[in-house]
């Protein structure tokens, strides 16, 4: 049984950010303003359905889905666009995988102790 990522999580590092960003080719100016904040997360996760609020000083995202069920996100404020997005439990990891202009994007999430990853 996967986890209950219920909780209020703070911002501890953004290693490997720069390269990450850069990876998914996002311009230059949002790297900048993305790596000067420290995004907190909020999640309320109750059976299938999951509510993850990332919270910052600059823009608050708030992305709301029930796990297994694919829907349409907008990422104009990340990069601009469209996609389709499923997000799947595989063992305890949390697992996004998301279909559209640009291949390859998703994230996983998981805990580690009283930590949750995102990666």
């Amino acid at each position: 049984m996967p986890p209950n990522l219920t909780g209020y999580y703070r911002f501890v590092s953004q290693k490997n950010m720069e390269d990450y960003l850069q990876a998914l080719n996002i311009n230059m100016a949002v790297r900048k303003i993305a790596l000067l904040l420290k995004p907190d997360k909020e999640i309320d996760h109750q059976g299938n359905h999951m509510t993850v609020k990332t919270l910052s000083t600059l823009h608050n995202y708030v992305l709301e889905f029930e796990v297994g069920v694919e829907f349409e996100e907008n990422l104009k404020m990340v990069d601009g666009r469209k996609c389709q997005t499923i997000v799947t439990w595989e063992e305890d990891q949390l697992v996004c995988v998301q279909k559209g202009e640009v291949p390859n994007r998703g994230w996983r999430h998981w805990l580690e102790g009283r930590s949750c990853i995102w990666n």
